[in-house]
């Protein structure tokens, strides 16, 4: 997870959107926790993808877990975990899921990229 956090947050220093490196990277342990707490591991398959397109960065983290489907829900106040998609959702202008064409999954986030250094 670290290391995926560390690379999104080197991609996004290159591409001078330096305002989006704390949000897409707590994004990014998060979803990537997910992967491994609910889709049982990273070793089957993880990709994490970015992608810069004109005013918005989306990332995604894609698994091949078929069983475990990301839902929001409003987080207990006295339990311990389950806040990750309510942070994603807090911090994301927009999120979701979708299928894979083979096995699994691939939850999206996108962030505007407005107010950096933006082309």
């Amino acid at each position: 997870m670290s290391k995926a956090r560390r690379h999104v947050e080197a991609v996004l220093i290159d591409w001078r959107l330096g305002h989006l490196v704390e949000p897409a990277a707590l994004i990014t342990s998060e979803l990537a926790t997910n992967t491994v707490l609910h889709a049982h591991g990273i070793s089957e398959y993880f990709e994490l993808t970015l992608r810069r397109r004109r005013s918005v960065l989306v990332l995604e983290v894609a698994d091949a877990c078929t069983w475990a489907r990301p839902e929001l829900r409003k987080p207990d106040p006295e339990a311990l975990g389950g806040r990750g998609l309510w942070l994603v959702d807090t911090l994301a202008d927009a999120w979701g899921v979708r299928e894979r064409s083979v096995a699994g999954k691939t939850v999206w986030v996108q962030l505007a990229t407005r107010g950096g250094g933006d082309a």
